[in-house]
């Protein structure tokens, strides 16, 4: 079935239009217990992302001297 692209546009319009209509008031009344729930999750998911950086910075690094290598390699043969 062929749905044009404005039809999915529209469609996709609507839906996020109903999701923030949904979503502005149920987080209007959240009690303080939820909010410093949230409030920790965050601060957790923060604190995950900075331990994941060294292990993404040295992935990094592990691939560009392995595609060196081979270059290396290559030129040698």
């Amino acid at each position: 079935m062929y749905v044009s692209k404005k039809s999915k546009n529209i469609s996709l319009a609507t839906g996020l239009a109903l999701a923030v209509g949904v979503v502005a008031p149920a987080s209007a009344t959240l009690n303080s217990g939820v909010a410093t729930a949230f409030t920790s999750l965050q601060t957790d998911g923060l604190a995950l992302v900075d331990l994941a950086w060294p292990v993404v910075t040295a992935l990094t690094v592990a691939f560009i001297i392995i595609g060196l290598f081979k270059k290396a390699a290559a030129k040698a043969v």
